[in-house]
């Protein structure tokens, strides 16, 4: 099966896939350049841009970015874009992922239009004053939802506020990197797989004209892209596996990190954010666990809901300063993230993009599928 081209609003690329942004750090301007290279769409993390370029931003005597606007730092993030444009060669698509949670997220919405992305992904609450930061820029918007629901409520209020509606929906499953759209309960009820969801997803965006859907959260192989593309979907999203490439954004430790976990290794986490969030078990996260508190204020103001360090204080860790530090390579402080088949890195081990690409459009064989059916995972 030849794998179909993406439309989303004016863009349109040769691969379906969309490379999820992660952050602090992981998919900035060179994993994302290097990924709409290949034809795909790369996408820019808005998240904590201030580390990338320390120069551009005041920061505390421990290198944090104070405030938001020095975390999400507003050139900092358009350098990133900007730079990613450069490097795709004008290939493929640059898109920006950008929390609907973060502090400061309209201008952070504002700053991606003004740099020139291509499209905008938002998700981790529902972005439904978007349309409005980017009045005036040629920007697709792509919300990330994981129920009919949440699309129909996005659909109905940018219909009637801004008389438009997505360019295109990302579906996220329970079982992606990151904060989760779901209580951790409901993370592994079968109605919540992705696979169960998309019926409902599709009913509900073809009501609206046929909104494209993109399917996320675990999808893996070149054989999971065509059986939801099968199933109805225009393309998939995917991170964790990128993780492992050499143009990755990420430092090295991350990257050997996640080529050497096992199944047991992944979890879910509580987050000040107020979602699960899936994190790989390291000696922070064990000390966590044990009933550790590391959180040391809150400097970067990063996301709304943690209410200025509250809930930090609360789980004991602030977001902004874990994934900062794992951003910096400090394997015994940070907090690493990793999506739910994390593990499989292993059977991979570090390749380029350009290798993973042609695995996941069929064109090179999988040798993490080999040793999955050898194994019988």
């Amino acid at each position: 099966m030849d794998l179909p081209k993406l439309k989303i609003g004016r863009i349109e690329v040769e691969i379906p896939i969309i490379q999820g942004g992660m952050g602090v750090g992981i998919s900035w301007e060179n994993l994302a350049g290097h990924v709409a290279r290949e034809g795909a769409i790369g996408v820019v993390s808005a998240v904590g841009t201030g580390y990338r370029h320390p120069h551009l931003v005041k920061r505390d005597k421990f290198g944090r970015p104070i405030g938001s606007v020095n975390t999400h730092h507003p050139e900092a993030l358009k350098k990133i874009i900007r730079d990613a444009k450069e490097i795709s060669k004008g290939r493929g698509a640059i898109g920006v992922n950008i929390l609907a949670a973060i502090t400061d997220y309209g201008r952070v919405a504002r700053d991606a239009a003004e740099a020139g992305a291509d499209l905008i992904i938002s998700g981790a609450g529902l972005p439904l004053k978007l349309p409005e930061y980017v009045e005036g820029y040629d920007v697709a918007l792509v919300p990330i939802v994981s129920s009919a629901r949440a699309l129909n409520i996005i659909c109905r209020t940018w219909k009637k506020r801004y008389n438009r509606l997505p360019d295109a929906v990302v579906l996220e499953g329970p079982k992606s990197g990151g904060h989760q759209g779901f209580k951790y309960e409901d993370c592994f009820k079968p109605e919540n797989q992705l696979e169960n969801l998309l019926p409902s997803v599709l009913e509900e965006a073809k009501k609206w004209g046929n909104i494209p859907v993109i399917v996320a959260g675990g999808v893996w192989s070149y054989h999971d892209i065509k059986k939801f593309i099968e199933m109805g979907a225009s393309g998939v999203q995917m991170a964790t596996r990128f993780i492992a490439t050499h143009e990755c954004d990420a430092p090295q430790i991350y990257k050997e990190l996640v080529t050497n976990l096992e199944k047991d290794d992944i979890m879910l986490f509580k987050s000040p954010v107020g979602y699960p969030l899936r994190v790989i078990r390291t000696p922070f996260i064990e000390k966590l666990l044990n009933g550790f508190n590391g959180w040391n204020g809150c400097v970067s103001h990063c996301v709304v809901p943690c209410n200025k360090g509250e809930e930090a204080k609360k789980v004991g860790f602030c977001i902004a300063d874990r994934l900062g530090l794992a951003w910096l390579g400090d394997y015994e402080e940070g907090i690493f993230i990793s999506g739910a088949n994390g593990h499989l890195l292993k059977y991979q081990g570090i390749i380029s993009v350009k290798e993973l690409i042609e695995i996941l459009t069929g064109r090179r064989k999988d040798h993490t599928l080999e040793r999955m059916e050898a194994l019988k995972v």
